[in-house]
């Protein structure tokens, strides 16, 4: 065990807690996962563990490997990784896929592999990080809205906009986090409040010109809308259905639940392995296991505090903040769809639900995360170290 401690380095509590999420998540994917055995297959549930355990495998040696870099390596990489994730993002949106007449186009297919990914997933943790880049080195600095309009706000709006269209939830979330990291690395507010007002405006028309002219362009406005009309309304549609599932399940389940592997929800959820794990969840653990879930996120959200409080550099703390706030808001958005709080928003529970796209981003932030805790002299002498990626940062 000593050996094992040997080579991880970082905080030890979110190793702790991004174990422990790993290891509980097999007994609600195993469960739920009988219903997609059924519906798309054999009936064989065990693949789809196997399929799980993958997953995890490699979100593990990703954030294994990442949390071995120093992290001022960081810099320079999201200027490198920020136009392959444009194009990627290019190349999502241009596959034209829909659902219903509406945008879907999320994912790509690897070639040769045969794997899909969520490119943006991605996107957020490669844009995140290059706002936190850019902060840091304005920091201290008197400068003009002009003078941000092109380095910073610019690739902003255009991953934004690639998104959008597939995808107004994850734009949302990189959108607010954008707004917060800006705000905590001492942007002035009347920028940020302009930045706001163009953020509207250009929201605004997007959905006015996908109402008034639908042929043009696919989109999910339709959707989205009727998710929140249906939130508000309770009308009778697909997302209602949904919720009112998860509403049984979460009755059902009452303070210690029905037993691993026992809920009956999870027969009717369609989405019960991902979307709406939570409440199968609650259905077999009951409230004392939904509160433990809880209680984990919120100690990983704690211990983020902390990395960032004990972080020397402005870049470190920013990146903390950028990359890792998005796993805890994700977390309690998709509790908060569960219980009703939230309109239907497709967002995962992190490191729980089933997904390969989801456990690597955020095993890949987890990572970058780690290294800024990490304590080791490569780290602790970042700054007077030189190296080809800080050179081309600088020189950007």
């Amino acid at each position: 065990m000593k050996n094992l401690f040997h080579y991880i380095q970082g905080d030890r509590a979110i190793w702790a807690v991004v174990g422990v999420l790993a290891l509980f998540s097999f007994l609600p994917v195993y469960s739920a996962s009988s219903n997609l055995a059924y519906m798309y297959g054999d009936g064989n549930t065990f693949k789809f563990l196997i399929k799980h355990f993958a997953h995890l495998l490699l979100g593990f040696a990703i954030l294994y490997g990442v949390h071995k870099i120093p992290y001022h390596y960081f810099k320079g990489l999201s200027i490198i990784a920020l136009p392959i994730v444009v194009v990627l993002l290019l190349i999502t949106l241009s596959q034209g896929t829909t659902i219903d007449g509406a945008n879907a186009s999320r994912w790509i297919r690897v070639p040769f592999v045969g794997v899909t990914f969520q490119t943006s997933t991605l996107a957020s943790v490669v844009l995140l990080t290059y706002v936190a880049r850019y902060l840091s080195r304005i920091k201290d600095k008197e400068v003009t809205f002009k003078e941000t309009l092109l380095p910073l706000w610019t690739p902003v709006f255009l991953v934004l906009a690639l998104i959008l269209p597939a995808n107004f939830s994850t734009t949302a979330i990189i959108f607010t986090m954008v707004v917060v990291l800006v705000f905590i690395g001492g942007y002035p507010l009347r920028y940020l409040g302009i930045v706001l007002g163009a953020g509207l405006v250009l929201l605004t028309l997007f959905v006015l010109s996908a109402k008034a002219f639908p042929g043009v362009f696919p989109n999910r406005v339709d959707t989205w809308m009727s998710r929140i009309e249906n939130f508000t309304d309770k009308k009778d549609t697909e997302a209602d259905y949904q919720i009112e599932k998860a509403k049984i399940a979460i009755a059902s389940g009452s303070v210690f639940g029905l037993g691993p592997g026992k809920s009956v929800q999870k027969n009717f959820l369609p989405q019960s392995s991902s979307d709406f794990i939570y409440a199968v969840i609650v259905e077999e653990f009951g409230l004392a296991g939904a509160l433990f879930l809880l209680f984990l996120y919120l100690l990983l959200l704690f211990r983020l505090v902390i990395v960032v409080h004990k972080s020397t550099s402005f870049f470190g703390k920013l990146m903390v903040v950028g990359v890792g706030l998005p796993i805890i808001f994700q977390a309690l958005i998709n509790m908060a769809v569960a219980v009703e709080l939230f309109p239907v928003t497709g967002q995962t529970l992190p490191l729980i639900s089933s997904g390969g796209t989801s456990i690597w981003m955020t095993c890949l932030a987890l990572g970058m995360i780690l290294s800024v805790s990490a304590k080791r002299e490569v780290v602790l002498k970042e700054e007077k170290e030189e190296n080809p990626l800080d050179i081309l940062s600088e020189a950007l």
